[in-house]
């Protein structure tokens, strides 16, 4: 057995990485198989393998080999540091992730999140603080995101969460999980306005910009008991399935602020007026900016959005391109000092400002659109032919 180095060149530098070798008879000759990536080795880990001398002797006979071949010799004292190992009663089983969870888990406290959890969410008789569900469910996101049947079945279980966070595989069901949902929800707000300030306050976040969008989630099955399912305009293009739609205002950071679950069939246009209005009834009026997509358009959004000096930044309908061309073709371009691919130019029409906007990745991705339909055109012309 002797240990195998590889390099492998990254940003101009050599990074060096062992793996422990066997070289073992067979029919077809001697062949050598990887029993451990070990990765980099630093000295005093490099010396340590110099010292562990691996015995394996299949006829009762112990011999000693070394690990390094270019390695000088070094002797077997009795020293508590060497180990000896029979290949033949080596077994790996339970095996469990650690890496990612442990990051989440130090994460999920860096922040405080457990800290706001158990003071919106009490322990109460539960034999498990739902802080601590709280922090599996979040984890089971970060790393692995699946349902909380397979949660509580399978995922976390091959973990090493039960050792880190103390709470046994038989306690994570998942009707606890479930029953610990409910009591969240009921505590969204309170959570969301201490996330805003802990967030604020950690990492420099101003609220002065907010994005507010919506997506959908399909639900499988009949759904019956849920009164905001319904069947609508389906992002996931599951039209044969019922859905939820969820509003997310996030800052330009990417930290989310707040999130609503709406009926499966609301409208976009519907949605302006109630998130506006529940963000600043929740967070306070002031002179931030909204910025959403087109599809929050209308003259009565228009018209809401407008009163009280709100503030805000909305791409136009692909149709009013056309009342700009002329200014498209005239001059007065400016570039973006940090993205000069991007060229802009305001406007303003009847106390409205218009920020026209081009660059050339998205010239080059038009042109790649026009290619790809006058390529299904040929391609139907010749089968008329």
């Amino acid at each position: 057995m002797f240990l195998r180095r590889y390099t492998r060149t990254k940003d101009g530098k050599t990074h060096t990485y062992y793996a422990l070798v066997e070289s073992v008879r067979t029919e077809a000759g001697p062949r050598q198989h990887v029993v451990a990536y070990l990765g980099e080795l630093n000295h005093d880990q490099e010396r340590r393998w110099q010292r562990t001398v691996v015995f394996h002797n299949r006829q009762g006979e112990e011999r000693q080999l070394r690990l390094f071949p270019d390695a000088e010799p070094v002797p077997l004292p009795n020293d508590p540091e060497v180990v000896k190992v029979r290949l033949d009663s080596v077994g790996w089983t339970n095996p469990r992730r650690f890496g990612d969870v442990w990051l989440g888990l130090w994460l999920w406290k860096f922040l405080h999140l457990d800290e706001i959890v158990d003071r919106h969410v009490p322990q109460g008789k539960e034999t498990v603080r739902p802080a601590d569900i709280v922090a599996i469910e979040v984890i089971n996101r970060l790393c692995g995101p699946c349902s909380e049947f397979a949660l509580a079945e399978h995922w976390y279980r091959s973990t090493a969460l039960e050792d880190l966070l103390g709470v046994p595989d038989r306690a994570v069901t998942k009707d606890r999980l479930y029953r610990t949902l409910d009591r969240l929800l009921k505590a969204q707000e309170a959570i969301e306005g201490d996330l805003k300030d802990q967030f604020g306050n950690l990492f420099q976040l101003d609220y002065d910009l907010l994005l507010y969008d919506l997506t959908s989630t399909y639900l499988e099955g009949l759904a019956e008991e849920n009164d905001l399912a319904h069947r609508g305009y389906s992002r996931d293009h599951r039209s044969d399935c019922k859905q939820v739609v969820l509003a997310l205002v996030v800052t330009r950071d990417g930290f989310p602020l707040a999130h609503l679950t709406l009926a499966g069939n609301t409208q976009d246009l519907q949605t302006v007026e109630a998130i506006v209005t529940t963000i600043e009834s929740r967070f306070g009026k002031s002179q931030r900016v909204w910025v959403m997509d087109r599809g929050m358009i209308s003259k009565e959004s228009l018209k809401f959005l407008g009163r009280s000096g709100r503030r805000y930044l909305l791409a136009t309908k692909r149709g009013e391109l056309a009342a700009f061309a002329k200014h498209l073709r005239a001059g007065g371009w400016q570039r973006l000092t940090d993205n000069p691919d991007v060229e802009v130019k305001l406007l303003k029409r009847r106390r409205v400002h218009y920020l026209l906007a081009r660059s050339r990745p998205r010239r080059r991705k038009e042109r790649a659109i026009r290619r790809r339909q006058r390529r299904g055109l040929a391609r139907a012309l010749e089968k008329l032919q």
